[in-house]
């Protein structure tokens, strides 16, 4: 069995998290749980989505990061591992209550459709 990527977090203080470490696999399905104010969103959008769009834009050559300016790193010890990232707010579009990121981006269709494949 080959050596699952990690990405590793030490030492995050974003907002509300202080001194935060963390080890997530690569390729894995991750959801952060907990009260409001625990520092999902911190964690998710404030450090990994930053860091990750960080380092895929230093890795545009100079003339594609002309226009973007510098992006500040998240205070952290130390951040590993971490791939290219994108991140889907949950800021709707649309003034219908039934309607979510997840029907508006036709995410939810690719989700249904992989769950029922994985229900037994």
């Amino acid at each position: 069995m080959s050596k699952s990527r990690k990405i590793i977090l030490k030492g995050v203080c974003v907002h509300n998290l202080k001194n935060v470490d963390l080890t997530l696999t690569v390729g894995e399905m991750i959801a952060f749980t907990g009260v409001s104010g625990s520092g999902k969103s911190s964690l998710a959008f404030d450090t990994l989505f930053i860091e990750g769009q960080k380092r895929y834009i230093e890795s545009l050559s100079k003339s594609a990061r002309r226009g973007i300016g510098k992006l500040q790193s998240p205070e952290a010890e130390k951040i590993t591992g971490l791939p290219p990232t994108i991140a889907i707010e949950q800021k709707t579009l649309s003034h219908n209550p039934r309607s979510t990121v997840g029907t508006i981006t036709h995410l939810y269709d690719h989700l249904r459709l992989l769950f029922s494949n994985l229900a037994v």
